[in-house]
């Protein structure tokens, strides 16, 4: 399988090209020999990168390659040691993002910067609130916080409170309150990682329309397809420097995975193991109610079997899967291998061979600010301990065993979890779940933020569990990653379960309209008026 598809925003869309008026425009924003340094690690080198108001410029690398540094950069967040950056032609010292968003400059972060215990119209408008006189003009703010939303593709009230929010919605109100800020342009740091098709599309024409404005944005991304359907040119970063800048319709998903790993990448899903249709049930799921967020969710999980579970935004995947593992309040029936389970908490979970790797793995998967072996150890602490201490000898080499067997590319041993990238802190959480010696792998996102070359290592280290007899559910906002790996798709909308594909029918057509209510399981063929 290859690694190409056409989204549906890219058919629909078109190929677009620069903005009338745009080709004798000088570069709004201008990097030249931007060189970064952290005491004697160099993480970027000499960079050139030049930014026309009225086009996309997508930046694309391997994680550790540069990208978001390079972002930092050029948003006022971090002063590059050496190389210069201008707008208009002119040289602009950026002091602190503040300063550059009174030049125009507004970055939208890959990691959640938002106040989890205030509403979302709270949050769009902090430090920008808009008053009516001496007070506060909550009315008016939840109005244009519900249509900034709206507009990005989402259903969330201005009201609720952050913390109640999906990874994903947060994403969501965090790019509604970077748009909020007068721009000239727009720095997008992996903003797509967390969304499905349907709320990446709603994005992608958020930033079709900035670009028709003559807005200049400047886009990472992992996704290469989403990459070849919108940027009007590519540059592609390697080791803190640059490989390639070329126009968008001159490169090729697949050329652009080369430049990057320096590597073919065709091959990027693993062969997939036979489907026993004979294997046992291990996990049997009926009626199972997660209050709020799921309802009667039925479904079977064979040995040997890879499960997909597909759906929008705030379809109630993640929360389904927290409730199957003990960490969410339920009521239905759990069985494992044929006899009736209830698990109090993920401890109990993981004691009956199940555990579970969150989508948030910097916040609820790892220890940020403790060492690679402290977080590696710490669900199987009994396999590691001499009397009441820990084995510090052991758990040297247990990582030791976890850094070759996962391929975890740490610069030194010592290094906190904080400090790996985002592909190697997910290995890092495959090998201290596996630790465990599980029978039942639910990950959810295994591949948000990742590069295209350990996206491929992942997804062998998937098909590896399901060829070892392990049962695996994988959640997924990538309706292509689930095809790729998954031998049946489960799809989820509203709380429900609303359909599954298996075989020829697993397409994103078909995912899409499960997912999207024009077609449910009850109804498989008339379009549905939910």
């Amino acid at each position: 399988m290859t690694i190409v598809t056409d989204p549906p925003y890219a058919a629909e869309q078109g190929r677009p090209g620069r903005s009338p008026g745009s080709e004798a425009a000088a570069p709004v924003l201008q990097a030249r020999g931007i060189s970064k340094s952290f005491g004697p690690v160099e993480v970027l080198s000499g960079i050139d990168l030049s930014l026309e108001a009225g086009t996309v410029h997508a930046v694309i690398g391997e994680n550790g390659a540069g990208k978001s540094t390079l972002m930092k950069v050029l948003s006022g967040h971090l002063a590059p040691t050496e190389g210069t950056i201008a707008m208009d032609g002119k040289p602009v010292p950026l002091n602190g993002p503040v300063d550059a968003e009174r030049h125009g400059i507004v970055l939208v972060h890959q990691e959640i910067l938002l106040a989890p215990h205030l509403t979302v119209a709270q949050n769009i408008f902090m430090g920008r609130e808009l008053r009516r006189g001496l007070v506060l003009d909550d009315r008016r703010m939840n109005a244009l916080a519900a249509e900034a939303v709206h507009n990005l593709g989402a259903d969330i009230a201005p009201t609720t409170v952050v913390s109640r929010l999906s990874i994903a919605q947060r994403q969501l109100v965090q790019i509604a309150r970077a748009l909020q800020v007068p721009h000239r342009v727009v720095i997008f740091d992996e903003p797509t990682a967390s969304l499905t098709p349907v709320e990446t599309e709603a994005l992608i024409a958020v930033i079709l329309d900035l670009k028709a404005k003559g807005v200049a944005v400047l886009y990472i991304s992992h996704r290469l397809p989403e990459v070849a359907a919108i940027a009007d040119e590519v540059t592609v970063l390697r080791d803190g420097k640059r490989i390639a800048t070329r126009p968008a319709d001159g490169i090729s998903p697949e050329e652009m995975a080369r430049l990057m790993v320096g590597r073919d990448m065709a091959n990027l899903y693993p062969h997939r193991p036979d489907e026993d249709a004979s294997a046992p049930a291990v996990l049997a799921v009926r009626n199972l109610t997660v209050p709020g967020w799921a309802s009667d969710a039925t479904f079977e999980l064979r040995q040997g079997e890879i499960l997909g579970f597909a759906g929008l935004i705030g379809a109630g995947r993640t929360e389904l899967m927290e409730g199957l593992v003990g960490l969410r309040p339920t009521h239905g029936e759990i069985q494992v291998d044929g006899k009736p389970v209830h698990f109090a908490d993920a401890r109990d979970s993981m004691k009956a061979g199940i555990v579970y790797l969150s989508e948030d793995r910097k916040g609820k998967g790892l220890l940020l600010g403790q060492r690679l072996g402290v977080n590696l150890t710490l669900a199987a602490l009994d396999r590691f301990r001499k009397g009441f201490l820990i084995d510090r000898s052991k758990e040297e080499s247990g990582l030791t065993q976890a850094i070759k067997a996962f391929d975890i590319r740490a610069k030194r041993r010592e290094m906190l979890a904080g400090q790996l990238s985002g592909g190697n802190q997910q290995k890092l959480l495959l090998a201290k779940m596996m630790l465990l010696e599980p029978r039942i792998v639910i990950i959810d996102e295994p591949t948000r933020g990742i590069d295209i070359g350990t996206k491929q290592q992942i997804y062998r280290f998937i098909a590896d569990l399901a060829a070892g007899g392990k049962a695996v559910i994988v959640v997924s906002s990538e309706m292509q990653e689930l095809i790729g790996l998954c031998h049946r798709i489960v799809v989820m909308r509203g709380g429900r379960i609303v359909g599954e594909v298996s075989g020829e029918a697993m397409t994103e057509d078909e995912i899409v309209v499960y997912a999207t209510g024009v077609r449910t399981q009850d109804n498989p063929t008339a379009e549905a008026r939910a």
